[in-house]
């Protein structure tokens, strides 16, 4: 009963979302004390329950989401580690862990991507903009780790690039690269 309450409470947080604009967002969306919105086991099935989309679901890249330039700095949202774990022979759950200086609503990790080698971003439904979304800054969680299950990888590729996003300064900070057919390497395991 527990996690059926976290999940509507999740569903009614993304519809929301989707209905307030983004100035009045960062004032309505921080969740109350003691709810963790976006970091709960119950994130796949949200995403299956809301969207009719299967989490299959692989799209290109939009230029919303290209790294900004400009004076004010470099992306600094660095994904520092991968453990990648394959379910079944074509599906995988990655476990990122991200490294940011988040300084509250106006500058957070806000979403991670893995990366296929054709530029092809495996995204959960296709209207969600990153693989897995961090809906929330982690300022006293650095640096931190999150998960996103049911990533499909065709069985051809054998290599993704996992990165991470900065609300305001974009893509653009350390990126690792994921040798699927290793056990490891620099910054990743893999488990099959």
């Amino acid at each position: 009963m527990r996690n059926e309450v976290k999940a509507l409470l999740i569903v009614g947080f993304i519809l929301l979302v989707g209905c307030v604009s983004d100035e009045k967002m960062a004032a309505t969306t921080q969740p109350a004390a003691g709810i963790d919105l976006v970091e709960s086991t119950e994130t796949t099935l949200v995403a299956t329950a809301v969207s009719t989309v299967p989490a299959t679901a692989v799209s290109r890249p939009t230029p919303t989401n290209e790294a900004k330039t400009g004076p004010s700095s470099a992306a600094n949202a660095d994904v520092t580690f991968v453990r990648a774990v394959q379910t079944d022979k074509k599906t995988w759950t990655f476990y990122v862990t991200v490294a940011h200086p988040d300084a509250g609503w106006d500058d957070y990790a806000d979403g991670w991507d893995v990366v296929l080698p054709d530029g092809a971003v495996v995204r959960p439904d296709a209207g969600s903009p990153f693989t897995r979304i961090l809906l929330h800054p982690h300022d006293a969680e650095q640096p931190f780790t999150r998960s996103q299950s049911g990533i499909v990888i065709p069985p051809d590729v054998t290599e993704v690039t996992v990165r991470a996003h900065d609300l305001v300064d974009g893509f653009g900070g350390q990126e690792v690269v994921v040798d699927l057919t290793a056990v490891s390497g620099p910054n990743f395991e893999v488990e099959k």
